[in-house]
């Protein structure tokens, strides 16, 4: 496996606690970064810092993403335990299950849509200050091929993702000329706790459209994620990255 250059970078990993984020944070710490870890499940926070502490400097902050103020200490906490923040990575996100929209209450929607992208909206909007002060950034959001394509049965999950797509796009433009690129990747299905969530005709019916016939590994995420959170990526803002398998390649 290459290592990424990450060297004294300080990244901050939303929903860094288990599978995509927990693989982003192993990566980017044998990458010569250090972590800051922002989950809002604060048993597995705990248990995940002390397993990544192994490999370098982690700390951690417990926070619910949805809310604007514990976004503000997430942000500031990082900054006074690290002295930067330089990436960005939201992978933080649920499922809300599996419906016909018609069937699927509308707290539940909410939910999803306040999970999934109000909160990388706020975490964006907490982090960009603190990212222009310093000159340099770059945030990665986690968004799905189900933005791209829509799931039957997942209508809020996949316009939350459609909805990242787009808030990926305009912030990618606005900072464009400030050197904090912004970026997109759409994974199909990883097979980590997420399916949990899902029903087991929805899992079969996210495999039966993947050419590869597989599912994405957690560690394949992190490098194309962590190469967008590089120097190396110079030249490409507001972009989508497929990492679908060949299901949707544009």
């Amino acid at each position: 496996m290459n290592r990424i250059d990450l060297e004294g970078r300080v990244v901050a990993i939303t929903g860094g606690a288990r599978g995509i984020g927990y693989a982003v944070a192993q990566r980017a710490l044998n990458s010569g970064a250090s972590v800051a870890l922002w989950d809002i499940d604060a048993e597995r926070l705990a248990r995940s810092q002390r397993e990544l502490a192994e490999l370098g400097k982690v700390t951690a902050v417990t926070v619910e993403l949805t809310q604007e103020a514990a976004v503000a200490h997430a942000v500031a906490q990082t900054v006074l335990d690290h002295g930067a923040l330089d990436v960005l990575v939201n992978c933080a996100g649920i499922t809300g299950g599996n419906g016909a929209t018609w069937e699927l209450e509308p707290d539940v929607w909410r939910r999803v849509i306040d999970v999934n992208l109000i909160g990388p909206y706020l975490t964006c909007r907490a982090v960009v200050p603190q990212m222009l002060q310093q000159g340099y950034g770059r945030i990665v959001n986690i968004a799905s091929v189900a933005g791209k394509e829509g799931n039957p049965n997942a209508s809020h999950y996949s316009a939350s993702k459609a909805g990242l797509i787009g808030l990926t796009k305009s912030l990618g433009k606005e900072l464009a000329t400030k050197n904090i690129l912004v970026n997109a990747v759409t994974p199909a299905a990883a097979k980590t706790e997420i399916f949990d969530s899902m029903s087991q005709q929805h899992i079969d019916y996210m495999l039966s459209k993947i050419p590869m016939n597989r599912f994405l590994l957690p560690e394949e995420a992190a490098s194309l994620i962590l190469w967008l959170a590089s120097e190396d990526c110079a030249f490409s803002t507001g972009s989508v990255f497929d990492l679908s398998g060949g299901r949707a390649t544009y």
